[in-house]
């Protein structure tokens, strides 16, 4: 199984019948190994160039449609620049997205966990969207805690990002809550809203890859940050659900 083994016996016993079987499927292993191990650079190279390409021509719409919209144009003219504009960030986000998930799922990306305080993630989550919440007229409010778990804060922050962007994406009125409490064995931090809920029959269908809800299709979005979010938190060893009442809001808990 090292990769030390060979046969030393050529005869017609069990024995020699056994170290060549056994010898045929190290050898059939390691060249399975070998191919999966040359897909993964094949995809590591793809993701690489679809990254790498696709940067400047996004950014290059994003410049001239905003030098675009600081022009003075007709109302009809303005009004495609800026669906051109938000059509392009859409597209922005998008691929970031597909290329953090490859990298995950391919391994590219690994996942470096360790024990600490959930408080600076807290805080550090808040910060980025406080202002996005007050824009829409939300509060965006956070419970101290003095939880302790063992997790990549770049990337659980990211997790935890995507899942307080769709809360304020999906409340129209009142708060969105983040605490965290420490049990006997694990963490838990809940992401609470006052939202429009998720039906029943919906809350196992939205974690999956660009799933979106028939009642949330005029809203922006492209059905990926709560994959991203789960396939963050499952490679760390944690796991995802939801809580939710129609007309009542959600709490989503890591």
């Amino acid at each position: 199984m090292t990769g030390s083994f060979s046969e030393t016996n050529f005869d017609e016993s069990q024995l020699s019948a056994l170290e060549t079987k056994f010898a045929h499927y190290l050898s059939a292993a390691e060249a399975s190994s070998r191919n999966v191990a040359q897909e993964k650079d094949k995809i590591k190279t793809l993701i690489a160039d679809i990254s790498h390409q696709t940067k400047t021509p996004i950014a290059n719409l994003l410049l001239y449609s905003e030098l675009l919209m600081e022009e003075t144009l007709p109302a009809s003219a303005k009004a495609n620049v800026e669906a051109l504009y938000k059509q392009a960030e859409k597209l922005r986000f998008l691929i970031d997205s597909l290329v953090k998930l490859s990298r995950l799922e391919n391994g590219i990306i690994s996942l470096a966990p360790q024990q600490a305080a959930l408080q600076p993630l807290l805080e550090n989550v808040v910060e980025q969207y406080t202002a996005k919440a007050s824009e829409k007229g939300l509060s965006l409010q956070m419970q101290d805690t003095d939880a302790f778990a063992v997790f990549d804060f770049k990337w659980t922050a990211e997790a935890l990002a995507n899942i307080v962007d769709n809360a304020i994406k999906y409340t129209e009125h009142g708060t969105i809550t983040i605490s965290a409490v420490s049990y006997e064995m694990f963490a838990r931090i809940d992401i609470s809203d006052t939202g429009s809920g998720i039906p029943e029959n919906e809350q196992a269908k939205i974690f999956a890859r660009f799933y979106r809800s028939n009642s949330v299709q005029k809203q922006e979005g492209v059905g990926i940050g709560l994959y991203l979010a789960r396939q963050i938190i499952s490679g760390e060893g944690g796991y995802i659900k939801v809580a939710s009442v129609p007309g009542k809001g959600s709490t989503f808990s890591i």
